[in-house]
């Protein structure tokens, strides 16, 4: 004899509302322009991040340079 499984509780088809506690905040559709912005100001933080670590190697390359006329000229 089998016993007859309980009916599961129907889930609420809404979604909950958002917290004001200090939740998410509330989301908020872009549009195509200002995602292309968002795109276009990321690809600049990325391409200043990618110039200071450029220099920065070119400083250490010289530093490297330098270190091997000096053990040359010995």
């Amino acid at each position: 004899m089998t016993v007859p499984k309980a009916p599961e509780p129907k889930q609420d088809p809404k979604p909950a509302p958002p917290k004001p506690d200090g939740g998410r905040k509330p989301w908020k559709k872009k549009t195509p322009v200002e995602v292309v912005l968002e795109q276009a100001d990321k690809l600049k933080e990325e391409i200043a991040e990618a110039e200071e670590d450029l220099k920065a190697k070119r400083r250490q390359l010289q530093k490297f340079e330098e270190a091997k006329k000096l053990s040359e000229g010995m």
